[in-house]
């Protein structure tokens, strides 16, 4: 498996990939920038920096999620949510098809290997709140901020 750091507003991302496809995308606050991009990994990289610049509101990489079929069926309803939107953990059982399901589907969304590509920070409670968040609460709501920038008023 190849392996890349980049750094981006929000610290140091590791990428991890091979010919199968991206299997992790992760954040560290410290870690060194890498001087090659294996080739396998130049297109999450390139994809990264235009989300980030602005460019991108989706991405379009092969991925090689490992998890259990529940996992995957959660970070397949993540990857649904539309870019600048946010989706309660209630209202995303709820879509899966099982509102009892609420405290499984936080904790495959807590699991979720791809950080961004899989937009586990359009997750939020059900009464509007910031929780829990691998990469610290800080960095989900510089993300959905990002995505869904709040427009000056005009006056005039």
């Amino acid at each position: 498996m190849e392996t890349v750091n980049i750094k981006t507003p929000l610290g140091m991302a590791t990428i991890k990939g091979d010919e199968n496809g991206i299997a992790i995308i992760s954040i560290a606050d410290e870690g060194e920038i890498s001087k090659v991009i294996p080739p396998v990994l130049q297109e999450a990289v390139t994809q990264l920096q235009d989300y980030f610049d602005g460019k991108r509101t989706h991405f379009d990489l092969k991925l090689n999620l490992a998890g259990t079929d529940f996992q995957q069926k959660v970070w397949k309803g993540l990857c649904e949510i539309p870019f600048g939107k946010t989706m309660s953990y209630l209202e995303l059982a709820k879509q899966l098809g099982d509102v009892k399901a609420i405290r499984a589907v936080a904790s495959a969304n807590g699991k979720n290997p791809l950080w961004i590509v899989v937009p586990c920070h359009r997750v939020i409670g059900t009464d509007g709140s910031l929780t829990g968040y691998a990469g610290g609460l800080w960095r989900k709501k510089w993300l959905l901020e990002h995505e869904n920038p709040s427009t000056q008023q005009s006056l005039f």
